[in-house]
């Protein structure tokens, strides 16, 4: 967390090759990146996008790739817990962005989960308290009739469906 009270989550792509490679807009050399790219997204407690910086250090058409960066922008104000994933393929999918930039978008919303989740106190928070918790439901281990939630959110569990098929008479 910073002095500020917000959160920022990075991601980084760096793509090398070892071998030389022959590209329309040059030569690349074994090691260095075809790409190497950044996004980062400053977050407040709500998990709501405040800024964001995208910047590509290294691609393959320079001059080009890197022009999109600013397209980025488009994501403030989004919620990463709440239909982020399905709304960035809408602001900045296809050619309204970067394939890459955009792959490591999506994947802010679990990382910011795993980093920034255990900050927010929900004890402190009446409201909050009685909200399901974030993590549950998305993932296997997490799941609502699981093993897991039974135990440690068992105010959130739910009893596994009924299989017809393995039922006693």
């Amino acid at each position: 967390m910073r002095d500020d009270g917000l959160w920022e989550v990075d991601a980084h792509l760096t793509d090398t090759k070892p071998f030389d490679l022959s590209l329309p807009a040059g030569n690349l050399f074994a090691g260095q990146p075809l790409h190497s790219l950044w996004l980062r997204l400053t977050l407040d407690r709500q998990f709501t996008i405040v800024e964001v910086e995208a910047n590509s250090e290294a691609v393959p058409y320079q001059g080009y790739c890197n022009t999109i960066n600013p397209a980025y922008k488009a994501l403030i104000g989004l919620s990463l817990v709440k239909g982020f994933r399905y709304t960035i393929k809408e602001r900045i999918g296809g050619a309204l962005g970067c394939t890459h930039l955009t792959e490591l978008a999506q994947i802010l919303p679990t990382a910011a989960l795993q980093a920034f989740g255990g900050e927010i106190d929900r004890n402190a928070d009446p409201v909050a308290e009685q909200k399901k918790p974030a993590q549950l439901d998305r993932c296997h281990a997490l799941r609502s009739e699981g093993a897991v939630v039974a135990k440690y959110y068992p105010k959130w569990a739910c009893s596994p469906p009924v299989d017809v098929g393995k039922q006693t008479h």
